[in-house]
């Protein structure tokens, strides 16, 4: 009756157990990354887009996270398989590379499920070029039973500067259901949520044990006061923030 309840748990546990060091590699990074006021940056296509809503303007959430929404990537977008097309359009990752204003030092997660599509992988490249950190957020056993659709022939995984596994299944489902073929209830989603807002938790708890302050998390704005703390956390780290308040 809870099998996803069930398999959620027991894929949790998977990336508690096997990418620990990873996470505390990234906790690092990212910690490094505020304290020098860099940037940081979170892209995805379609439902992996999710995930940089889930990291922006969030009431507890890092201030200095930088989304990167292609329009033509959205899941309002109609017919809802162009966003498909889109993510397999080659160049396309270059462009929104260069409308994204990337600097040295600053940090990239992109969060690709399969990893295997070209605007992923030339974001990601063309972010390296630039001196950025990446961070791929990634299933590699999916990704390394696919075949890359680059020109490359990369996959995101091969491109990365840190690899975070979310142990998902091929295809990301995670369930058998008697009689359908197709494995139902996606893990990444809900997996890609736990591991960054894991990172959120440990980069915090880090830089106030460093002496930082404030820490740039956001207060709710729907709280009383909430409103005017952000904005001075805002105008603290305005240098690693790209976008309005």
């Amino acid at each position: 009756m809870f099998a996803y309840f069930q398999r959620i748990r027991e894929i949790l546990s998977q990336v508690e157990e096997l990418e620990a060091t990873s996470l505390a590699q990234a906790v690092e990074i990212l910690s490094e990354a505020i304290k020098k006021k860099q940037a940081i940056f979170i892209f995805g296509a379609s439902h992996a887009g999710i995930l940089a809503e889930e990291m922006f303007y969030r009431a507890g959430g890092l201030v200095s996270i930088n989304p990167i929404f292609g329009r033509e990537l959205m899941l309002d977008t109609r017919p809802i398989s162009a966003t498909s097309q889109m993510e397999r359009l080659v160049g396309y990752g270059q462009l929104l590379a260069k409308k994204t204003p990337f600097k040295a030092g600053d940090v990239l997660i992109v969060h690709s499920v399969s990893g295997r599509n070209p605007v992923a992988v030339d974001l990601a490249l063309a972010a390296k070029e630039k001196g950025v950190y990446v961070m791929a957020l990634t299933n590699l056993t999916y990704s390394r039973a696919t075949k890359s659709r680059h020109p490359s022939g990369q996959r995101l995984c091969d491109v990365a500067d840190l690899v975070l596994d979310n142990h998902g299944h091929i295809g990301d489902g995670a369930c058998q259901v008697p009689g359908i073929e197709q494995p139902v209830g996606p893990s990444s989603t809900v997996i890609g949520a736990c591991i960054l807002n894991h990172l959120v938790v440990e980069v915090s708890r880090n830089l106030a044990q460093s002496g930082l302050s404030p820490v740039p998390i956001f207060y709710s704005a729907n709280l009383d006061g909430g409103d005017d703390k952000n904005r001075q956390i805002y105008e603290t780290y305005r240098e690693a923030i790209h976008y309005d308040l």
